[in-house]
């Protein structure tokens, strides 16, 4: 019964905008995160954020262009995603700890994950 579907992603325009979600049931959030993975790249961390929603944390590429926000009586978490560059194609997951609350970058450290949604920026 645990499930976490990402929703959102799509073809944009270098400089464009996109807002993803995530929706979790069946369990307790905790802190959640988004990592990404291009093609013949390893998954890397891109943003997470607390239980409560007070404290983030965003990987350099993606400072002050991205946002993660949280609405915890929709268990969804949400990535906004400005100023879009080619090279934050990827699939994009979500994920979530079970058990804590803080907003860690490790994947190793998430235990839930969705199928992930496909963001592709170009001309």
């Amino acid at each position: 019964q645990v499930q976490l579907v990402e929703s959102g992603g799509g073809l944009v325009q270098p400089g464009g905008s996109l807002r993803l979600s995530c929706s979790a049931s069946g369990f307790s959030t905790y802190a959640m995160g988004w990592f990404r993975q291009a093609p013949g790249k390893e998954r890397e961390f891109v943003a997470a954020i607390s239980w409560s929603g007070g404290r983030t944390t965003y990987a350099d590429s993606v400072k002050g262009r991205f946002t993660i926000s949280r609405d915890n009586a929709k268990n969804t978490v949400y990535l906004q995603m400005n100023s879009l560059k080619p090279e934050d194609t990827a699939v994009y997951y979500c994920a979530a700890r079970g058990r804590s609350w803080y907003p860690s970058q490790e994947e190793s450290e998430y235990d839930y994950w969705g199928q992930g949604t496909q963001v592709t920026v170009s001309s």
